[in-house]
């Protein structure tokens, strides 16, 4: 692997790389350059991450309900949001130069991407532990199409993405860990624990950005939130909430918990 990559170049690499193994673990060789020290550099973000052809990527409806077989299907359904994840974070992060972010901004995005790509290697490995693989079941492709909607808007950026569907992670996590814990599935438990830690920091860089964007620009943030998912949004959040753990990543409640966000 080539080890004088720029930050463009390094996003680019691994956005166009189909092969979900070798994203994670380039992810993780670049974060240790980045902190090293490299340029920015520039160039075009790809529109779309490329994929492996499984797993055969479905219309929403269409997933299986996933059910039985020890929670299999449900960390199949985990390693793909994960993948998504770690795409979208170095989409971020392109995203970041082309906007002109501050240097820490890319020090956080940097740790979300690497925590991304070990998120999706220990589901992968829990996978073959349980004689499964990544592309085993279908998927469905609205993490990245919801992505797509905030393609020339740092600021929708942080909302869609931090705010609103990793923080729908910490509201249904929960759930899914006791249901390992159901099956017997204490290490796949384990890493869903570690998991869940991270994510709420990941919520936590999406508030301090978001936070920062709405000081420079002069916006109220409750109100650029409300509007903000209202035009970009498709859909409306859903319940219940996880309160507590939004409230450690510093999300307000009054943010998200209004009638006009929520599904009926």
């Amino acid at each position: 692997m080539k080890t004088s990559f720029n930050l463009t170049q390094m996003g680019c690499d691994i956005l166009q790389d189909p092969n979900p193994a070798s994203k994670a673990i380039k992810t993780l060789q670049y974060s240790d350059q980045f902190r090293i020290g490299c340029s920015f550099g520039s160039g075009n973000r790809p529109l779309r991450p490329s994929r492996p052809e499984r797993p055969c990527l479905v219309p929403p409806n269409q997933v299986p309900q996933r059910k039985g077989k020890a929670g299999i299907p449900q960390l199949h359904a985990l390693a793909h949001i994960e993948l998504n994840a770690l795409d979208m974070s170095w989409h971020t992060l392109l995203m970041g130069i082309e906007f002109g972010m501050p240097n820490s901004f890319f020090d956080d995005w940097i740790v979300v991407a690497e925590q991304e790509a070990q998120h999706f290697l220990g589901l992968n490995q829990r996978l073959l532990r349980h004689h499964s693989h990544y592309g085993a079941y279908s998927a469905h492709d609205g993490l990245w199409e919801a992505t797509m909607v905030t393609n020339d808007c740092m600021l929708a950026r942080l909302v869609i993405v931090p705010l609103v569907l990793e923080a729908r992670g910490l509201d249904v996590t929960p759930t899914i860990m006791a249901k390992l814990r159901k099956f017997g599935d204490t290490a796949s438990l384990a890493h869903l624990q570690i998991i869940y830690h991270e994510e709420v920091g990941h919520v936590g860089y999406g508030v301090k950005w978001y936070r920062y964007l709405c000081n420079q620009k002069g916006l109220k943030p409750e109100k650029t939130f409300l509007d903000i998912i209202q035009n970009r949004f498709t859909g409306r959040l859903k319940l219940p909430f996880n309160h507590e753990a939004r409230a450690k990543a510093g999300l307000p409640q009054h943010f998200y918990d209004q009638p006009a966000l929520l599904s009926s």
